[in-house]
């Protein structure tokens, strides 16, 4: 959700999408595809929880993952963000500093420990200081594999954030990001390829206006493209991860 703490409200549609990328004629060309780690658990997974939830997550080549998960039993609905740093080695994935930033109870502290075969399985379970735990069982989606393709992401993209608000989001081919919510809150940020796999860096700056929620701090986080329905998804954080956005918006 723009301009939202995540506490307060995510967005009203899941992230359930593939990364592709693809070019035109006479665009720029995109680059290599990079080489992409046989042995750690980086990649885009999709896959279900225990409790009847849908998810997808991306675990980057640093380690960074970004999981954002349905209500039970509704995929098209955000019930929530997981984020964190963790380790995956000889099959073994971890994170000790967890963070579920949920609709449903708030923002709770949680420890991850699972298993994963290199771009092929990642099964997980999430236990909470607070007390209860979540298991998650996903599969690797080959789409990460594609290099990012700057020249296909831009463009001008709308999309809802609530129920009375839209924003119209601009990117452009040398990598900057501006727009405003229907409420009147501006925003301005950048983009980049991520060295490897298929997803962007993503850093916004909002306009501090009294419809930003989230004031005048700047969010980092991550962004996917999806070609073939030219929607772009992002997710990111502050940097205490109290507050941030989820975006979903489509360009014509």
């Amino acid at each position: 959700m723009l301009y939202r703490p995540v506490r307060d409200s995510l967005c009203s549609v899941f992230l359930v999408t593939c990364l592709s990328a693809c070019g035109s004629e006479g665009d720029t060309p995109s680059p290599p595809s990079p080489t992409l780690s046989t042995t750690s658990a980086e990649g885009l997974w999709n896959g279900t929880t225990d409790t009847g939830r849908t998810v997808a997550g991306l675990v980057l080549d640093d380690g960074v993952y970004w999981v954002l998960y349905s209500a039970v039993g509704n995929p098209s609905t955000v019930a929530g963000l997981i984020q964190g740093d963790s380790s995956s080695k000889n099959g073994i994935f971890s994170s000790t500093n967890a963070k579920d930033l949920s609709l449903e109870t708030g923002i709770l502290e949680a420890t991850i420990n699972g298993n994963y075969t290199a771009r092929q399985r990642l099964d997980v379970t999430i236990a909470y200081q607070a007390g209860g735990q979540s298991k998650l069982t996903t599969t690797y989606d080959s789409n990460y594999d594609l290099p990012p393709d700057v020249n296909a992401v831009a463009g001008v993209y709308t999309g809802p954030v609530a129920v009375n608000e839209t924003v119209n989001v601009m990117v452009t081919s040398a990598g900057g990001i501006s727009g405003s919510s229907s409420t009147g809150c501006t925003f301005t940020g950048s983009f980049s390829p991520r060295a490897q796999g298929n997803a962007f860096d993503v850093t916004m700056t909002f306009g501090g206006q009294a419809a930003c929620l989230n004031g005048g701090d700047t969010v980092r986080g991550v962004g996917f493209y999806d070609a073939g329905a030219k929607r772009l998804y992002s997710a990111a954080l502050n940097d205490t991860r109290t507050k941030g956005f989820v975006f979903l918006g489509t360009k014509p």
